[in-house]
């Protein structure tokens, strides 16, 4: 009875939004950080003092819908603890370039070993041994590039081109920015100009229809247009 009582509860309720809006960062000095994170290029949207006890500071990623939080009795998190946070990308090389024009030191764009779960690399999402430069086969996932801030804490690039089924809502196709509209519009256009190949070097006058399906399907992670 109680199980059939909870299946019900499952499949009847609603699902409530949870959005996950906030990571908290443990950092020493807090106006270092500002610095840093605001050289990144990063929004500033809140600098809240109360008195000499308490200082909060939140900045969000161009595009993000996830934002950081630091300052002063924030965390009692050690400073430099927070490790692994992805920042994902939709052109490595660009996002990598970026942060050297900033200047903030950042690794080498690199990828993973076909066997990379050993080694002494810093670890990241497919291992710890790391081979330079991005995926040779450019897959979606397999690119990444590594920085830190100030404290020590971690932060990744990865470059994701194609989502993986189901991770996407195949009725609702958006953009975070026009970097990554931009980005799309240049991987279309390369598969449209090997389509136009395949079909005779004949000039295809519904380009546009084509760019868009391919842009939803790639977004989705649906099979891509030939």
């Amino acid at each position: 009875m109680a199980n059939e009582v909870q299946s019900n509860v499952a499949t009847n309720v609603p699902k409530a939004d949870m959005k996950f809006e906030i990571v908290v960062i443990p950092v020493s000095d807090v106006d270092r950080a500002k610095e840093f994170y605001g050289r990144l290029g990063w929004r500033l949207d809140a600098d809240i003092v109360a008195g000499d006890d308490f200082r909060v500071i939140q900045f969000t990623p161009p595009g993000s819908g996830c934002s950081v939080i630091f300052g002063k009795n924030v965390t009692a998190a050690p400073p430099g603890s927070a490790q692994g946070l992805y920042l994902i990308v939709s052109d490595i090389e660009a996002a990598h370039k970026e942060l050297l024009r900033r200047g903030v030191e950042v690794s080498e764009v690199f990828h993973g070993a076909a066997v990379g779960y050993g080694g002494t690399d810093e670890p990241y999402l497919f291992g710890r041994i790391r081979v330079s430069g991005p995926d040779p086969e450019h897959r979606s996932y397999r690119s990444f590039a590594s920085f830190r801030d100030p404290d020590g804490n971690g932060w990744l690039f990865q470059e994701v081109t194609t989502r993986l089924p189901g991770r996407i809502d195949p009725a609702t196709t958006s953009f975070a920015s026009a970097n990554d509209l931009a980005s799309a519009l240049r991987r279309a256009a390369a598969a449209h100009g090997e389509h136009e190949k395949r079909t005779g070097g004949q000039r295809d006058e519904n380009w546009t229809d084509w760019y868009a399906e391919y842009m939803v399907r790639e977004q989705a992670g649906k099979e891509l247009l030939q």
